[in-house]
């Protein structure tokens, strides 16, 4: 079964750091985009952060240019989201979602941070910005 865990979340004052994860079971990452994604109350999901399935290309929302990077670690078969100089307004929950993509795939940065571009879905972690 296809499965895709978040972990890392927490809460962290503002201008603090936390490292969220997205572990893959069931299936190996290796030919897969995936996309970092947050939704806060009453407010539609959105984009945060994607790479490519060999994790050459990247791209990020602006609202957290400069201060989050995606990466990945395909034999451990994990994602990670480094987020440092976190701001209030970060807080959401926040979910990884992969989508199959060979590579050599074209890569659309813009159109890869909508959510309908992914098949998967984790059940999210909680990120908390507060002093």
């Amino acid at each position: 079964q296809l499965q895709l865990v978040e972990s890392g979340g927490g809460l962290v004052q503002p201008g603090g750091s936390l490292r969220l994860s997205c572990a893959a079971s069931g299936f190996t990452l290796d030919y897969y985009r995936i996309g970092w994604f947050r939704q806060a109350p009453e407010k539609e999901r959105e984009g945060v952060s994607c790479i490519s399935s060999s994790g050459g290309s990247t791209n990020y929302a602006d609202s957290v240019k400069g201060r989050f990077t995606i990466s990945r670690d395909n034999a451990k078969n994990t994602v990670y989201l480094q987020m440092n100089s976190l701001k209030p307004e970060d807080t959401a929950v926040y979910y990884c979602a992969a989508v199959i993509a060979p590579l050599g795939s074209m890569w659309y940065p813009a159109r890869f941070l909508q959510p309908n571009e992914y098949d998967y879905w984790g059940q999210g972690t909680q990120v908390t910005v507060s002093s």
